[in-house]
C-alpha cells in the first residue's frame, strides 16, 4: 500500500529532495499535503506535479496568488499555521515530514504527534526548543519519529545493530564546515558568501550558516540528547571532513559501529519514508579504492564557540536550548543581511543565553514565551 505523506516545508532543501525520492518511487508514496512559507512559485510547480490534495502556504499577503494559479486542478489551498497543524494530524496522511527551518516547525509537528503520526523530523529546532516536551508528547501518542538529520539517522542505523545493548557513547560527525582550516582572524573577516559555501553538503541558508558556526552541530547534539535518551557528557563531537563517517556508536566493550554513505540526503529521506525497507535514491556510492584515507579531529571550540554554546545551554537545562535558539535564529538572518559579522553570532548567542530568565520545567507556554523574550533581547543587541 501506498505511503500518504504530508511534507511541512516543500519547497526548502530537505522538501525538494523529498519530492525527489516520490518522484523516483511513484509506486510507494502519494503526496497529499505541502507548504511553503513565501516561495509561491515553486509551491505551485509542486502542488501540480504531484497533483497534491492540501497546500498550505504560512504568508497571507500571498495566498490569493497560490489560490488563483490552482484554482480548477481540485487543489484546495489554505494559510497559516493552524491550517497546517489540521493537516498535519489528518486521517489520509501516515507520514509528516518535518522538513521546515526554525521554531515555526514546532506546533505542526506537535499537531502531528498527538495524532499519533510517523513523524520524519528534519526540523532539529523543535527538539532543541522543547525535546522533553516532544519526546513526552510522541510516548503518550504512540507516535513514532524517525530521524531525518544525516547524524541522528545514522545513529539509529548504528543501534538497529545493537541487540539491546546499552550505548556508552555517541560519536557524532561534523565536517567542520567551510572554514574548518581557517585561523580565527580568517573567520572573523568570512563574507555571507564564504559561509555559504560549504564543501560538502548542499543545504538551504540558515542550516549552512549554522554548520560554519557549528551551531548546527550543537544543535544536533541536543537532538541525539532527546532522540537516543543519551546525556550529553557521552555525546562526543569529532570533525570528519569527507562526510563519509555519518555518526559511530560506541558500546561497553569498546566496539564501534558506524554508518557510511557518501553526503546526500536522499538516503536519510528515503530511509524515514520507507523504513524498515531501503530503497534506491539514486545517490553517489563510496569508492573505497579511491578514496584513500578518512581523517578525524577534535573541533575547535575557540573557532566556533557556538559549539560550546550548545553544551552550556544543555548542561542549563530547562528553557536554556530555547532561548539560545531563538537568539541564533536572529543572528542568523542579520548576518545573512549583511548587518552584522561572523563573530557577532556567537556574541549575541551568548548574552541572549545569559540574559533570559531562567526556567527549569518550562512548559509550552513557557517554551512559546523565552522563545518570544529571547528573539526580542537578541533584535535589541543588534
Amino acid at each position: 500500500m501506498k505511503r500518504h505523506i504530508a511534507i511541512l516545508g516543500s519547497t526548502g532543501s530537505i522538501g525538494t529532495q523529498t519530492l525527489d525520492v516520490v518522484r523516483r518511487h511513484p509506486d510507494m508514496f502519494e503526496v497529499e499535503t505541502i507548504s511553503a512559507r513565501t516561495n509561491t512559485d515553486l509551491l505551485i510547480a509542486q502542488a501540480l506535479e504531484f497533483k497534491v490534495n492540501n497546500v498550505v502556504i504560512n504568508d497571507p499577503a500571498r495566498y490569493e496568488t497560490v489560490a488563483a494559479a490552482l484554482q480548477g486542478h481540485g487543489i484546495k489551498v489554505f494559510c497559516g499555521t493552524d491550517s497546517l497543524c489540521a493537516l498535519a494530524g489528518a486521517s489520509d496522511v501516515d507520514i509528516v515530514v518535518g522538513a521546515m527551518v526554525g521554531f515555526s516547525g514546532l506546533e505542526p509537528t506537535l499537531a502531528a504527534l498527538r495524532s499519533g503520526k510517523i513523524v520524519a523530523l528534519a526540523n532539529k529546532e523543535t527538539l532543541v526548543a522543547a525535546g522533553s516536551i516532544v519526546m513526552e508528547t510522541a510516548r503518550k501518542h504512540d507516535a513514532v519519529i524517525l530521524p531525518v538529520d544525516s547524524e541522528h539517522s545514522a545513529i539509529f542505523q548504528c543501534l538497529m545493530g545493537a541487540a539491546g545493548n546499552a550505548v556508552e557513547r555517541i560519536h557524532l560527525t561534523a565536517s567542520g564546515g567551510p572554514f574548518r582550516d581557517w585561523t580565527r582572524e580568517q573567520i572573523a573577516a568570512a563574507t555571507r558568501e564564504q559561509a555559504l559555501k560549504h564543501p560538502n553538503w548542499n543545504m538551504g541558508g540558515k542550516v549552512t550558516i549554522d554548520s560554519a558556526t557549528m551551531m548546527n552541530k550543537g544543535f544536533e547534539v541536543m537532538e541525539a540528547r532527546w532522540l537516543f535518551d543519551v546525556e550529553p557528557g557521552r555525546i562526543n563531537v569529532v570533525v570528519q571532513p569527507e562526510s563519509i563517517v555519518h555518526s559511530m556508536v560506541e558500546f561497553e566493550d569498546g566496539a564501534i559501529i558506524a554508518q557510511l554513505g557518501c553526503p546526500d540526503m536522499r538516503e536519510p529521506i528515503a530511509f524515514a519514508l520507507s523504513f524498515p525497507q531501503r530503497i534506491e535514491v539514486g545517490n553517489r556510492r563510496v569508492d573505497f579504492k579511491t578514496l584513500g584515507a578518512l581523517h578525524f579531529s577534535e573541533p575547535d571550540i575557540e573557532k566556533f564557540p557556538c559549539l560550546g554554546l550548545a553544551y552550556e545551554a544543555l548542561k542549563r537545562g530547562g528553557n536554556a536550548t530555547c532561548a539560545l535558539n531563538a537568539a541564533n535564529e536572529v543572528a542568523v538572518a542579520a548576518f545573512l543581511e549583511g548587518r552584522i559579522g561572523f563573530y557577532d553570532i556567537s556574541r549575541i548567542n551568548e548574552k541572549v543565553l545569559s540574559g533570559v530568565e531562567f526556567a527549569a520545567n518550562p512548559s509550552l507556554d513557557d517554551v512559546f514565551a523565552t522563545n518570544d523574550k529571547a528573539a526580542a533581547l537578541a533584535r535589541e543587541l543588534l
